[in-house]
């Protein structure tokens, strides 16, 4: 007699097919072949050095004298020094340049956050007929060119009186609260568009429960809402630091007197009458970005919270 042999269990089939393969498992996150993502990430690495070279250039030649790059060419290497720094400090008055960018930067972009944020909440918790309109009303100054406000703006904080221990002038133009006051009214619009979206996403069940325990409006939204949205917040302040403490436009328009201009005007103090020592002003450019980078870093985590909010929702 003979015998047949059976073929050897390969494990279940799938239903509705005649083989005997059962089908691969799928990978969390997508699939990549290992090497499309060696060529993603030499691409991406690229793009990030191409992106980072101005800076680092500017890096390396603050910490070389003038006099070497001249003789070599700004493609050698040497002439190393620190000088650049400590004159670049001098020259340019940067300790009340920067003072007076920070008596600006951080009340303005606290009161553009805290104003935003009470404007989105409304207009995110409750729903009436104009809705559509504040928010657009609030985004009309984003649209606008400041170049086409100059005039009115100068004209109206020029006849604008403040009391002497608020402004020298005894009115708005050269006093730093002109500048908080108008970097606020740029900015609020964005801010507040951005909070509004973000507050919509938040449950409304929990603003139910706060209500049913008498929690009042000014409760759901300091200690309810504001905690929740703190990644926003954080993306917001990274955002609104580094446009404002960059601002230029504005201080050269309302402030007309040299003690009271930003750090960004300090640079101006690092040029020459016949030339220009650009290892100089590349010191000065690194002294003047280092504030902006360190907010960043110090926010780093929130700020990349805050901009992928939702981007897993389906």
């Amino acid at each position: 007699m003979s015998t047949e042999t059976l073929p050897a269990d390969t494990g279940p089939t799938p239903s509705g097919t005649g083989g005997s393969r059962t089908p691969p498992k799928r990978v969390e996150g997508g699939v990549m072949s290992k090497p499309r993502g060696i060529v993603v990430t030499v691409i991406v690495a690229l793009l990030a050095l191409l992106w980072l070279f101005p800076l680092l250039w500017a890096l390396i030649n603050s910490f070389r004298e003038y006099d070497y790059t001249q003789a070599n060419g700004y493609l050698s290497f040497g002439g190393w020094t620190t000088s650049n720094y400590e004159e670049a400090w001098t020259r340019g008055n940067f300790g009340l340049h920067l003072k007076n960018s920070l008596m600006v930067t951080i009340p303005a972009v606290l009161l553009t956050l805290w104003l935003s944020s009470m404007v989105g909440f409304v207009l995110a918790r409750f729903s009436y007929r104009f809705n559509l309109i504040m928010l657009g009303v609030f985004l009309a100054a984003n649209l606008l060119p400041p170049q086409a406000l100059l005039i009115p703006v100068f004209r109206m904080f020029r006849e604008i009186p403040l009391p002497l221990f608020m402004s020298d002038s005894g009115s708005m133009l050269n006093s730093f609260w002109a500048l908080i006051l108008v970097n606020t009214a740029f900015q609020m619009g964005f801010c507040t568009f951005v909070l509004s979206n973000y507050m919509k996403t938040l449950p409304h069940e929990i603003y139910e429960s706060a209500e049913l325990d008498g929690a009042s409006v000014w409760r759901q939204y300091w200690q309810l809402t504001m905690p929740l949205v703190r990644p926003a917040l954080a993306a917001l302040a990274t955002l609104q630091f580094t446009w404002i403490y960059n601002e230029f436009f504005w201080a050269t328009v309302l402030i007309q007197q040299g003690d009271k201009l930003p750090i960004t005007s300090a640079l101006n103090n690092l040029r020459g009458q016949f030339f220009t020592d650009t290892n100089l002003v590349a010191a000065g450019s690194i002294i003047v970005a280092l504030p902006v980078l360190i907010v960043f870093f110090l926010l780093q985590k929130q700020f990349v919270s805050g901009l992928t909010l939702g981007s897993t929702k389906g």
